[in-house]
């Protein structure tokens, strides 16, 4: 059997693999790359994913194996992960289109832990390969700076603003350009042209995911934001009790309102492990992330356990997803991460659009 051959069958048997996201198979989808055929038999091609995040690429390598090995002269499967994300290609907006996804972190009230949601959601897509940037557009209480531990000033560049790196992530934040002590007290008008700004005028370059943090509610920032700019999907941060949940549902209809895409809903603090007997308490009700998930029919993607590791983290600018990487709660936040690239993966592909190959693939 000639070389040839062996290629048409390798293709014949991986025509039956699915892509989980996507939910067709690889090989209709042109995600197997550089496929060959050693004299041993030995098979090697790169699998090209819409998302480094990818929650399912075990179960797609052992799906690929087993359907390979049914073949009488392949001897050995190497694959190789690659990952071109998927970006949203609606048109028009104040970011550049090198920003593929716009990711709205936002919660109905204060005090539920969105900022600390949004940096690790940050991070652990970071963790996984992907290029992501972190823009903090709470205006009046941002959080960022500290919680990332930077307190560096944006240097300017050919007219723009340079976002600061820290941890992996580029980061801004009008935390970055006030005094520290400083109150921040704009009308409405000051602060549609600040965050208009936070756009035009910074250099983030080449972005798989931009994760916007918003102030708690439903005022002048989450209008102007939803406005000025395409948001690819959005997450709603809540605690399990009834007095959050309340206002979890305006901020749900808020961004259904501006056709912002809900992604779902994260139930922040979930419960509680003591860590010396293991005891579990719901300090803050039960269920509630849930109930309110199906109330309003979205998804609940995650719930994040309350630690003390996530406190000392944040306080010390050092998120828990890369200070105590194998707690229970950056565990969570890993996962919630693999969860919201997924739903964005499946989102932009039943938008009409090509599925384009990034010329500088990040391997995995």
């Amino acid at each position: 059997m000639d070389n040839n051959e062996q290629i048409t069958q390798i293709l014949g048997r991986l025509h039956t693999v699915t892509e989980p996201l996507l939910q067709q198979d690889i090989v209709s989808l042109e995600i197997v790359r550089n496929l060959a055929v050693a004299e041993n038999g030995r098979i090697h091609f790169t699998l090209l994913l819409p998302t480094p995040a990818h929650p399912y690429r075990h179960r797609l390598q052992q799906a690929c194996e087993e359907s390979l090995y049914q073949l009488p002269f392949a001897t050995d499967i190497d694959i190789t992960f690659a990952a071109d994300v998927l970006d949203d290609r609606r048109q028009g907006g104040l970011l550049p289109p090198t920003v593929r996804n716009t990711i709205v972190v936002a919660s109905g009230k204060g005090g539920v832990g969105k900022s600390t949601i949004a940096a690790n959601l940050a991070l652990a897509l970071s963790g996984f390969g992907a290029r992501v940037g972190i823009l903090d557009l709470d205006m009046y209480g941002p959080s960022m700076p500290i919680m990332l531990g930077t307190k560096q000033i944006p240097r300017a560049q050919n007219g723009k603003l340079m976002p600061v790196r820290q941890h992996g992530v580029k980061v801004m934040s009008i935390g970055f350009l006030v005094e520290e002590e400083a109150p921040i007290i704009w009308r409405g008008p000051m602060m549609h042209q600040a965050i208009q700004q936070l756009f035009t005028d910074v250099a983030w370059g080449e972005l798989d995911y931009l994760v916007i943090d918003l102030p708690p509610g439903t005022g002048d920032a989450h209008i102007t934001l939803c406005q000025s700019q395409p948001i690819s999907g959005s997450i709603m941060v809540t605690t399990p009790q009834d007095v959050a949940l309340a206002d979890v549902v305006k901020g749900i209809a808020m961004f259904r309102d501006l056709q912002v895409p809900v992604l779902g809903v994260v139930e922040n603090m979930s419960h509680y492990e003591c860590p010396t007997c293991g005891t579990v308490a719901h300090l803050f009700g039960q269920g509630g992330g849930g109930r309110v998930s199906q109330r309003m029919g979205v998804d609940l993607l995650g719930q994040i356990p309350l630690e003390m590791a996530v406190r000392e983290g944040g306080d010390r600018g050092e998120p828990v997803v890369i200070g105590r990487a194998e707690s229970a709660t950056a565990v969570a936040l890993t996962q919630l991460a693999q969860v919201v690239a997924a739903r964005l993966a499946i989102l932009n592909y039943a938008k009409p659009q090509p599925f384009r190959m990034d010329p500088n693939l990040r391997l995995m």
